[in-house]
């Protein structure tokens, strides 16, 4: 029985023409060895499994091959083409710098560079996921890397360039290698189908293009476990199981369930994805691609951009058409908004559920008016509403009609109603604006200021309250106040520690609107923190005067005595040790140890 090697080896492109979707790399790389232009470092980056090593291996047999063909490509037959085929070519060396990427590997890499090739023109060094070398492994690359003897030539391969200094890539030619395509990824499996007798339709192998996300190498051992999995036969539905992919014919029919609003049904189905081993949040995910496309799809043009199978794809143009674009963009921003708060919910199956339920009623939620028969969505408020006005209708009071004739007061009488000095009589005849009448009725009695006559014509009752004046702050005084702020919070529960603060902290007044307590420590400073605003408005209700404020002191106490090893800083700590026991110092001294002050 012979061992079985797995299709990413086995199908490893030998020259440039097999290498899949990286034409603009392999026709610069052929050109370059047409014209005898090749640099001396070359940089490879680019997604995984898209064939950066492989490039590179490729470059290294076709640079040192004996019969290099017009077209730029190796004969594969030579001696040198031969050996790099078998491997075992001395004029290529491959260093792992995720596993070797000490300075050490790269001083031994080095050192390998002074020795000429036996055999052919160049020795090619292939540095693959050279982003894992040390600082100190880069910076001892840097120089043998811009001034290499003519026969060495550097090939470096990344997944991450970013990740690269910058020195590095300014002595390197940079070529960035693409993901390869779903079309050019299923055209190549079809070709590797029809060498290995494999029966694979073309949906399934778009199902595997999609899933490996332009990476061959991913692509190919796809393959191989679905031809195990069906023994040699890949269909659609076998990729589909194999793959834990769910098909677009369960959104498809979730779509029509949530459209005509049976809920019902939307949930049944739900259930039954559940219990095929889906998680919620690959539904969401699912289902908020499945939209996505359908709203790429009302416009032909863009369905294109569809990466989808072939044979669905006039389905979602279909679909498409018959869905509203106001459910499609409101529907997407719920599955969004499900998809971030996925991770947070305790309940993971209700929190899909109640987004198929918001979904469900979705057509209802979007409230439409027509204007000029153009649909047009309602416009939502994403910012709180503080408060709305509405107007309110006029209210016409009817004035209260004087029998005497007529008086016109200007504005300055309004102005001066509070002074109470100015008499009613006085007031008219100072303010008439018109000529005066011939009679003005004389108002008898004795005389009254002007606010008291408007109160007994309009019969309005008033509620005066004098101002009282400010209290000023003594000593006496505020702790009378405070004893009673006391008084009060002993009727509080759980305030024995704060009653007791206030009993023994002591008071001073510092000026008209400022005193100081003073406490015994930080503890008791706390407390009365805790009650600062209660206890600074019942003092100032107390006095009358809301400019009374405090601040809080802590008394002075006696100074602690810290231990010396806490004074102390490394260094000294090693020295009071070494002086202490002298073997330590001779055990550092024998084995030349530096501390790490």
């Amino acid at each position: 029985m012979d061992k079985f090697i797995v299709s990413a080896r086995k199908y490893r492109p030998q020259t440039f023409d097999t290498v899949v979707g990286q034409q603009h790399i392999t026709t610069t790389l052929k050109n370059a060895i047409k014209n005898n232009q090749l640099a001396h470092a070359f940089l490879f980056c680019g997604p995984r499994g898209v064939g950066k090593t492989t490039c590179a291996r490729i470059l290294a047999k076709t640079i040192n091959c004996e019969d290099l063909q017009p077209d730029g490509e190796a004969c594969n037959h030579c001696n040198s083409c031969v050996s790099f085929n078998a491997g075992t070519s001395l004029n290529i060396h491959e260093l792992d710098a995720a596993s070797n990427n000490s300075v050490d590997d790269i001083r031994s890499l080095v050192e390998q560079v002074r020795f000429m090739p036996q055999a052919g023109k160049y020795k090619v060094y292939i540095v693959d996921e050279v982003h894992m070398l040390s600082s100190a492994a880069f910076n001892a690359f840097l120089k043998t890397l811009e001034e290499p003897p003519p026969y060495a030539i550097f090939i470096l391969a990344t997944t991450e360039k970013h990740k690269i200094i910058p020195t590095i890539l300014s002595r390197c030619q940079i070529f960035d290698f693409k993901r390869i395509t779903t079309k050019d990824t299923v055209e190549h499996l079809q070709e590797i189908a029809g060498k290995e007798d494999i029966k694979a339709d073309k949906a399934s192998l778009q199902i595997i293009a999609q899933k490996s996300e332009g990476c061959m190498r991913d692509a190919l051992s796809i393959l191989d476990k679905i031809v195990s999995f069906t023994n040699g036969d890949v269909t659609y539905q076998n990729t589909l199981e194999h793959l834990n992919i769910l098909d677009d014919e369960y959104y498809f029919k979730l779509l029509d369930y949530l459209s005509s609003q049976d809920i019902s049904n939307a949930m049944l189905l739900y259930d039954e994805i559940n219990q095929k081993g889906f998680e919620g949040e690959l539904v969401l995910n699912g289902f908020s691609e499945f939209l996505r496309n359908l709203l790429v799809s009302r416009d032909v043009k863009a369905a294109s951009l569809l990466d989808v199978v072939d044979d669905v794809k006039q389905r979602y143009v279909d679909a498409a058409a018959q869905t509203n674009l106001s459910y499609l963009i409101s529907a997407l921003n719920i599955l969004n908004e499900a998809e971030i708060n996925y991770k947070m919910a305790r309940n993971k199956r209700l929190h899909v559920e109640l987004a198929l339920i918001k979904l469900n009623y979705l057509q209802q939620a979007i409230e439409l008016a027509n204007d000029n028969g153009n649909i047009i969505k309602k416009k939502r408020l994403d910012v709180p509403v503080i408060h709305k006005i509405k107007s309110i209708a006029t209210t016409n009071i009817e004035k209260p009609v004087v029998k005497a004739s007529k008086l016109f007061v200007s504005e300055s009488l309004s102005a001066q109603i509070a002074n109470k000095e100015i008499v009613v009589e006085e007031t008219l005849a100072a303010n008439i604006q018109e000529p005066a009448p011939k009679y003005i009725p004389k108002i008898s009695g004795s005389k009254k200021n002007l606010l008291e006559a408007l109160r007994e014509k309009v019969s309005l009752d008033y509620n005066i309250e004098e101002i009282k004046d400010a209290e000023a702050l003594t000593d006496k005084r505020l702790r009378e106040v405070w004893t009673d702020y006391v008084t009060k919070i002993e009727t509080q529960p759980n305030k024995h520690s704060t009653i007791q603060t206030f009993k023994l902290a002591k008071l001073q007044t510092e000026m008209d609107n400022l005193f100081t307590i003073t406490v015994r420590s930080l503890v008791h400073q706390k407390f009365i923190e805790q009650e600062k605003s209660l206890l600074c408005d019942f003092i100032q209700q107390a006095f009358n005067n809301r400019s009374i404020n405090f601040k809080i002191m802590i008394e002075a106490g006696e100074k602690e005595d810290i231990p010396l090893h806490l004074t102390l800083n490394s260094r000294q700590k090693f020295e009071r040790i070494a002086e202490k026991y002298p073997l330590v110092r001779e055990l550092k001294n024998r084995l030349n140890l530096d501390i790490d002050y």
